[in-house]
């Protein structure tokens, strides 16, 4: 299927690293010219020249702290100045779940809570509110917002408190901006693997005297699968998303998990 983003420019912040890197090879591979965002230069150039190099596709590199009113302007003005516009956003920028174990109440501090909530749900509507006037010229864009099924489980207060704004963020601007051509869709993935897993699994395997093969099968039983969803096969979905041929999609929430065992959602 040609996704028709051949032509395109698109932001993707958290783009060094994980899934959002991911996505910026998957919309690299379409034929899109991608900005990718992250905070460390160093990460964020190899990633800019190992993508280009594998897609042949334009793919700029753009230092951003996302939880910066200042840093987004000057990250959005620099991606319309090097892509000559913005047709696609993609929000992936936040701290990473299921890396360590969520704090509990007591441990719930204002230094916890915030910096988490501004980069992840204020940094992405930074993104968009800077990205929106750059896509009514073009007559219209995409957004992804990439956020959790924290949204739908407990065990992370914080966690779950982030991604349910996230999703409640993504139905109210898809609503206020359909009718000048720009969709909003939020995409919750499960437990992914990503470049971190080898160090999970490793040191999840010393804390609790396990083989790594014992401690990957036990974190595969979070989906119907019962293996780890791939950082690339949500990227895949994102990818279409982003597509003018997901038109129908707006406003609602994506789940990329492999299937979450005995919930029901409609």
């Amino acid at each position: 299927m040609d996704l028709e983003l051949r032509g395109k420019s698109a932001i993707v912040t958290g783009g060094s690293r994980g899934i959002g890197k991911a996505v910026a090879r998957e919309l690299a591979r379409e034929g899109a010219a991608v900005a990718i965002v992250a905070r460390d230069r160093a990460t964020l150039e190899a990633s800019a020249e190992e993508l280009a190099r594998e897609t042949e596709a334009t793919v700029v590199p753009l230092v951003c702290d996302t939880g910066s009113d200042e840093a987004v302007r000057a990250m959005v003005a620099a991606a319309v100045g090097r892509l000559g516009g913005v047709d696609v956003l993609v929000n992936c920028a936040a701290a990473p779940g299921g890396q360590a174990p969520p704090p509990k109440l007591a441990e719930i501090t204002d230094d916890v809570f915030w910096p988490d909530v501004n980069v992840k749900v204020m940094g992405y509507l930074r993104c968009i509110r800077e990205v929106v006037p750059h896509m009514v010229e073009r007559g219209g864009g995409r957004v992804v917002n990439v956020s959790g099924l924290a949204t739908r489980n407990t065990g992370s207060t914080v966690g779950s408190m982030r991604n349910v704004a996230v999703a409640a963020m993504t139905k109210n601007l898809a609503e206020e901006l359909g009718p000048k051509g720009i969709s909003v869709i939020v995409v919750h993935p499960a437990l992914t693997r990503t470049e971190k897993t080898p160090a999970v699994v490793r040191s999840r395997a010393e804390a609790q005297g396990l083989s790594e093969d014992e401690v990957e099968r036990r974190m595969a039983r979070v989906n119907v699968l019962h293996r780890l969803i791939d950082a690339r096969e949500v990227a895949y979905v994102v990818a279409f998303l982003c597509s003018p041929k997901a038109i129908a999609i707006n406003g609602d929430a994506v789940v990329a998990g492999g299937g979450t065992p005995g919930s029901i959602h409609y």
